[in-house]
């Protein structure tokens, strides 16, 4: 098939490769220019340069919504879109202009976790299961009859690093598989159950910084959620900033107010958490490393040499 693509970044960039490297002809490819968002210059492959490498003519937008970008995508005459990435709405005109419509890739099992940093959201929220999910797009967000989709479980140790890595590895039989499906003829595919939908934002700020009422099993989550590349989770400690940059939930229950720096143990500092602690059978969040304000990277029990005071969320 003659194929349009839309995409940016790393995720963008392995769909653009596995189109390369398929039967289907990349006629033209969409992207977006380079941005300086924290989570936009991570995984930040350049599909433009990709296109550009294997003369696959490329245009640079924000919104697909001007005259000039219609036309040529009328001149291209696609058979279909293939979306992955894409950072703004679609609008029917553009995704229903080829003969097979628009197919949208996404790193969520779908219906669960559309929109947003789905694998910070799962990995958050402690899911047994991420992967990636190939649908064919209408007008509502993430919300078209699903192609192809393909699981990996999440280990108990895992990070959202390990989660990019093994689920973008599925971009390329996910893509080509359900391109091969509507290339074949078929045109019955899987309506996503809408009652398990849930939609996700993008991640900011206030997303990474530490609330020590959360239970120490969700604060370790979050950690791991915020692995590098990724911003680090922070708290404030003496009204200074420091990053969390690996944490365990304790071993033992430790209670008293959200927040104290309570106690080595292992290779850890224990810090009190969770909104029952008061009772005492909570588990404490044991940080192990962590990152200072000037950018030290040190062990837990190193920077915390004494026992006392609190970590705060606000300096």
């Amino acid at each position: 098939m003659r194929v349009v693509m839309f995409g940016y970044q790393t995720w963008g960039h392995r769909t653009l490769q596995a189109l390369l490297e398929s039967e289907h002809t990349v006629v033209l490819v969409v992207t977006h220019p380079k941005s300086e968002h924290a989570y936009e210059r991570i995984w930040s492959d350049s599909v433009a340069d990709l296109a550009e490498e294997h003369g696959v003519p490329v245009l640079i937008r924000n919104r697909p919504d001007d005259e000039e970008l219609f036309q040529r995508l009328k001149e291209a005459d696609a058979d279909i879109i293939v979306a992955n990435n894409w950072r703004t709405w679609i609008p029917p005109r553009i995704f229903g202009l080829p003969r097979h419509g628009t197919l949208n890739v996404h790193d969520s099992l779908l219906p669960k976790y559309a929109g947003f940093s789905p694998l910070i959201w799962a990995l958050l929220n402690g899911e047994s299961e991420v992967g990636v999910t190939a649908h064919l797009m209408d007008e509502e967000l993430d919300a078209g009859d699903i192609v192809r989709q393909e699981a990996i479980p999440v280990g108990p140790t895992d990070t959202a690093t390990d989660l990019f890595h093994r689920t973008v590895d599925l971009i390329a039989p996910v893509t080509i598989g359900a391109l091969d499906l509507i290339a074949s003829g078929q045109t019955e595919f899987t309506p996503q159950d809408r009652s398990r939908a849930t939609f996700f934002h993008k991640r900011s700020t206030e997303d990474i910084r530490i609330d020590w009422s959360w239970p120490a099993e969700d604060l370790e989550r979050l950690v791991r959620a915020q692995s590098a590349p990724y911003p680090s989770a922070f708290t404030y400690h003496k009204g200074k900033r420091l990053e969390v940059l690996t944490a365990v939930v304790s071993r033992n229950n430790y209670g008293g107010t959200p927040g104290r720096i309570f106690y080595r143990e292992g290779e850890g500092v224990v810090i009190v958490a969770g909104a029952g602690a008061r009772t005492g059978r909570n588990r404490g969040l044991a940080i192990t490393r962590v990152r200072t304000e000037d950018g030290r990277e040190l062990p837990a029990t190193d920077y915390f040499t004494s026992m006392g005071g609190y970590l705060t969320g606000r300096p």
